[in-house]
């Protein structure tokens, strides 16, 4: 199978707009997560697709591809869907361009999810137990199966732990998404649908047209820079 990376790299970002172009350390987010993805050695080929004259030329200052995208787009699955339509490629994953700490060992688990021909779309998720966390509307959570296939993703804190004695353990969802190219595909030809709209989730979108995940259990560590705080952090962790 044919496997590359895609980042969507869009410049204007609602919370925290040029996130990608700040420094952190000495490299630009963007670049770190370009070279990031493409030193894990997994992909045929790594992708930045971006909107963006300044992206564009600072991913091209380290010989890197990049393909424009042509119009706006409400999601980055939408973004790199109008990228990939032509690709000769079977599995695409979807690195977001504000990760900047993703390493090799949760790619590669992703990655292998597709080993069964019943996985249409694949993400991945880690446990968390700090109350701020799980409470924080910025984090995504999520829920699962036996068979760690999504059942729902919330901003809230899901499931409400009404029985203390269960013992339930939280998952954050990591914004990292690997797709067959069809199933990509498809997805932009729905429309936006309600949960996605309200919530602000993209892969609400499968989950409500019949789609599920499935969801690579992993101990990332690192923040997606979705805040001036989180670079911060970042910074901390760097």
């Amino acid at each position: 199978m044919k496997k590359i990376a895609m980042i969507p790299a869009r410049y204007a970002a609602s919370r925290f707009p040029g996130k990608l172009m700040q420094k952190l350390g000495d490299k630009t987010v963007i670049r770190r997560v370009y070279e990031a993805s493409f030193q894990t050695g997994l992909f045929d080929d790594v992708i930045v697709v971006t909107d963006s004259d300044v992206i564009e030329e600072e991913i091209k200052k380290i010989n890197g591809r990049v393909i424009r995208s042509k119009k706006e787009h409400q999601s980055g699955s939408d973004r790199i869907a109008e990228a990939a339509i032509n690709l000769d490629v079977d599995i695409i994953l979807n690195v977001q361009g504000d990760t900047p700490f993703i390493n090799k060992e949760p790619l590669d688990k992703l990655l292998k999810l597709f080993d069964d021909d019943a996985v249409q779309v694949g993400s991945l998720m880690q446990i968390i137990s700090d109350e701020n966390v799980i409470s924080d509307p910025n984090r995504v959570k999520v829920c699962v199966d036996k068979k760690n296939n999504s059942l729902l993703f919330s901003r809230s804190v899901i499931p409400y732990n009404r029985n203390e004695a269960a013992g339930i353990i939280y998952y954050e969802h990591i914004g990292v998404y690997a797709f067959r190219k069809q199933a990509l595909l498809n997805f932009t030809t729905w429309p936006i649908t309600p949960l996605e709209d309200a919530e602000k989730i993209e892969c609400l979108r499968y989950l409500e047209n019949g789609v599920a995940l499935r969801m690579a259990l992993t101990d990332y560590i690192g923040v997606s820079i979705d805040t001036p705080e989180d670079l911060e952090k970042a910074k901390t962790l760097l």
